[in-house]
């Protein structure tokens, strides 16, 4: 089934904001613009750049135009949970922190069902938004011997679940749970925070087609710098 035009209109400038080549108070195009570019009806042109402002991404005022939202980054929560995802589940610049393979019982993330001697690939890493304030830290666990060469990638860029699809690893279904956490003085360092506050940790399980986990991961996110929502949208017009 072919992409909507609209979504994929809306997909494309969705990039174009959250890479920061649209940075806060740019202009988009009008719907006149999107039409000539994209070779649509009015209509399509108007869902697309509607859906932006209705996901926080965009403002759209009258006899002005349409421009990106000033605030706090937002995050689709279905992107975390996608095991088909190709890019990262939050877009920005990911340095690493640290990288090993270490015993499953030392990783900083509960790995349900595996022994505790199992050895797993623990990578650490910071994520940062337009301006570089890192926004989130990242950690993933991932059996060694689902991915022995793992820590051999470009592990800045790294997606866990593409790595997977790329090299054959059946992965099934993943669970995300919602924890809140206090902020320990590492996290806090990190991410340029006081330590003891409040934060939210998206906490990740991924599962194999036969049933054994395949990664364990969490998100801890800075609150003032990125908010999450969950939308997902169902298409049933040709030309919508």
């Amino acid at each position: 089934m072919a992409t909507p035009a609209y979504l994929r209109i809306r997909t494309e400038l969705e990039q174009r904001i959250r890479s920061g080549a649209l940075p806060p108070g740019s202009r988009l195009p009008t719907e006149a613009e999107l039409q000539q570019q994209h070779s649509v009806s009015r209509a399509t042109a108007q869902r697309a750049l509607t859906e932006l402002a209705q996901a926080g991404l965009v403002e759209r005022h009258r006899r002005r135009g349409t421009f990106v939202a000033e605030g706090a980054r937002q995050e689709n929560l279905l992107r975390v949970v996608n095991p088909t995802l190709q890019g990262p589940e939050i877009p920005g610049r990911h340095a690493v922190d640290s990288a090993a393979v270490i015993p499953a019982r030392d990783a900083d993330v509960e790995l349900p069902g595996v022994p505790g001697d199992t050895p797993v690939n623990q990578l650490r890493r910071l994520k940062f938004d337009v301006d570089d304030n890192p926004i989130a830290v990242e950690l993933s666990a991932v059996p060694f011997s689902l991915a022995p060469r793992m820590l051999d990638e470009d592990l800045a860029h790294l997606t866990v679940h593409d790595y997977f699809a790329r090299t054959g690893v059946p992965a099934a279904k993943s669970r995300v749970y919602i924890d809140p956490v206090l902020l320990d003085q590492a996290t806090a360092t990190r991410l340029r925070m006081s330590p003891g506050g409040a934060v939210i940790r998206l906490r990740r399980l991924t599962w194999l087609t036969d049933g054994k986990l395949a990664e364990a991961m969490w998100h801890i996110i800075r609150p003032d710098l990125v908010e999450f929502f969950i939308e997902q949208s169902v298409l049933s017009t040709p030309d919508s």
